[in-house]
């Protein structure tokens, strides 16, 4: 078999079910064993580390520039888990203590890194489906004071826990949800627009019961979660078919003709797709587009100003469309007619997988490559500069499925959490800043 047809092969294997990448085993799944060991296939030990200074290119046993390591919470002392997939925080209002919010195998793990030097777990939300191998896949998101936990699993829904019970617990304990939304039997992914106080389900394709969305193939599934412990459906929507994942704002750009509007930014396997939701019973298709090295348009984030969007496509590299990790510019002045001005490769042979922006610095989990942070005050000219990493899979850089996860950029405190998904929770801190902040434009 040629190494084109090989790629071929994987790909189609992968979306051949539901036009997206299946849990057969040639998938992401394909390359963990799902079973814990001393030292994870990244080379990185199942011991607790703390305050370790990236000094001349290291962290002890990893790879960095200007961002430091405050401390490292292995798999086994985050109930034990076997595999760690998607990542959140949140800050407590009433106390400013910061919560990592770790999606796990067998459920969610809940950890205080208030002091980022000693986090201290609090136990485990468990899954609602244990020992289904779809957990492997996880989602979660915040809304004020509740996360909502979904998952690839058959039969879990979404997860509604409050978080302000987690207020004054210093042990470990298990938890129990508040309440669970049941009108599909997994999802994908899910999305947030606080503002609007919206969840958005998506990649929900089996077990759909929603009204009137059996047939949507995966496209955004909308509640509203003004009363979070009781979600409303409000809306489907099927015009693009299945969505890997969204980012949905209240639009402050600058396209005046959208201004106000509550606009969706879809990351759709083969296009970038903008959507105005504000009538989530008649949504509106503004603009749906492609580009040419496209293998699987994963996920993306708006710019601050809402101008631009950062996009991965996961399985680029893998299919060797282009010849290193690329992330895609795409100029939104005009949300009508989004166009691509740049690919800005930065020449490592690593798979992007999730991007989130916060002051002009893109925080993009590059799977065996680590946290990578670029500046983006030349995104208007389709050009990002790298300020810092850490890599947290010491073992190399292959173009392969392992690594980090996903990161959460969003604490005031600057402390950034990173997951591994054989290794467990960085808790990391960032001497980054960008350039914009200084006025180099």
């Amino acid at each position: 078999m040629t190494a084109g047809l090989a790629v071929a092969t994987l790909i189609g294997s992968m979306t051949a079910a539901f036009g997206h990448p299946t849990h057969d085993g040639t998938g992401k799944e394909a390359g963990f064993d799902l079973v814990a060991e001393e030292v994870s296939p990244g080379g990185v030990p199942q011991e607790r580390m703390t305050d370790v200074r990236c000094e001349d290119g290291m962290a002890e046993i990893f790879a960095c520039h200007k961002v430091d390591l405050a401390s490292f919470v292995p798999l086994a002392e985050l109930g034990g888990s076997i595999w760690a997939n998607d990542v959140w925080g949140w800050t407590d209002p009433e106390t400013d203590r910061e919560y990592a919010l770790v999606r796990l195998y067998e459920g969610t793990a809940f950890v205080d890194i208030t002091d980022p030097y000693d986090p201290t777990y609090l136990g485990n939300l468990p899954t609602v489906v244990p020992g289904n191998g779809g957990n492997i896949w996880g989602d979660l998101k915040t809304s004020g004071n509740h996360v909502f936990i979904g998952s690839e699993a058959a039969g879990h829904g979404v997860q509604v826990f409050d978080l302000t019970r987690l207020r004054g617990v210093t042990e470990p304990r298990e938890w129990t949800m508040d309440a669970h939304i049941t009108d599909f039997g997994q999802s994908h992914n899910i999305a947030i627009n606080e503002d609007s106080e919206t969840l958005y389900v998506i990649g929900a394709v089996r077990g759909v019961t929603a009204p009137g969305c059996s047939d949507v193939d995966g496209g955004p599934i909308m509640y509203d979660i003004s009363d979070p412990k009781a979600p409303q459906f409000i809306g489907c929507y099927g015009g693009d078919g299945y969505t890997h994942d969204i980012q949905c704002v209240e639009y402050a750009g600058p396209d005046a003709d959208h201004t106000g509007r509550e606009i969706c930014i879809a990351s759709n396997e083969d296009t970038v797709t903008v959507l105005d939701v504000t009538d989530k019973s008649a949504v509106e298709q503004l603009a749906r587009v492609g580009y040419d090295t496209s293998a699987y348009t994963h996920q993306g984030w708006l710019t601050e100003d809402h101008a631009y969007f950062l996009l991965g496509d996961e399985l680029d590299e893998l299919a060797e469309t282009v010849d290193g990790t690329t992330t895609y510019v795409w100029d939104l002045n005009d949300l009508d007619n989004p166009e691509l001005i740049g690919m800005d490769n930065d020449g490592n042979p690593s798979i992007d997988h999730n991007i989130f922006i916060k002051d002009g610095l893109a925080y993009q989990s590059n799977y065996t490559s680590g946290l990578r942070i670029n500046d983006t005050f030349q995104v208007d000219q389709g050009r990002l500069t790298e300020r810092g990493f850490f890599d947290v899979y010491p073992a190399d850089d292959h173009t392969g499925f392992a690594g980090t996860w996903g990161n959460y950029p969003f604490f005031d405190s600057g402390t950034v959490v990173v997951s591994g998904v054989e290794e467990g929770l960085f808790v990391l801190r960032p001497r980054t800043k960008s350039a914009g902040e200084f006025g180099k434009h």
